[in-house]
């Protein structure tokens, strides 16, 4: 049965052949090294890791009409619409030759879960939740210095409000079908990426065997 689902399907696949990449979803509070830790699962791991936010980022910088709308949307505090940022994401997973992928900061809520799932006709493999305290998440954003205009303490705790009532009940719905896998995120990086290695080690090797 021929439907928009199956051609998105193929599209995204790039083959009639059905196989679709694996994709894991990444969640956490700002903060909670959810950035640092997908750079290491890149390097032992080998998956591509794509950011919802680089790529609005990325599209606001390109300077085109689209670009424009999203950033007039984050100013204003809005969410982006979930079909502008599942495209972005089509387009960067059909562009990028790896069947594997992070995708960090998305769903950002249940609307962004369904349209992905409906459109893209794919399910995650799971959803690595870095669970950290908010008063350690805010530490560690008034530590850094990255210029990011919204690392001040009004706008951060706005991120964690948000965060919270849009992102947990996309971790309750896969929590609900077993594909929540939750990382302590608090402790030293080195120590968050043992407990992350536990989740992808006898994933690795169940592909290499």
């Amino acid at each position: 049965m021929g439907s928009v689902v199956d051609a998105a399907n193929k599209e995204i696949n790039g083959t009639a052949s059905g196989k679709k990449p694996t994709v894991i979803f990444v969640l956490g509070g700002p903060g909670s090294g959810k950035g640092t830790q997908c750079a290491y699962i890149v390097e032992h791991y080998g998956y591509t890791h794509l950011s919802a936010g680089d790529l609005l980022r990325a599209e606001i910088k390109s300077g085109s009409e689209n670009g424009t709308m999203i950033q007039n949307m984050i100013k204003e505090g809005k969410i982006v619409p979930s079909e502008v940022t599942i495209k972005l994401l089509q387009t960067a997973i059909q562009d990028n030759g790896n069947d594997k992928f992070l995708i960090d900061g998305f769903p950002r809520n249940e609307e962004n879960r369904a349209a992905f799932e409906k459109v893209t006709g794919i399910e995650p493999k799971f959803v690595l939740f870095f669970d950290c305290p908010e008063e350690e998440m805010e530490r560690r954003l008034l530590g850094r210095n990255q210029g990011r205009e919204d690392d001040n303490i009004e706008t951060i705790r706005k991120r964690f409000k948000v965060f919270l009532e849009s992102s947990l009940p996309v971790i309750q719905y896969y929590e609900a079908r077993g594909k929540v896998r939750k990382i302590h995120a608090a402790k030293p990086i080195e120590e968050v990426f043992q407990e992350v290695k536990a989740v992808f080690s006898p994933e690795a090797e169940k592909v290499e065997a």
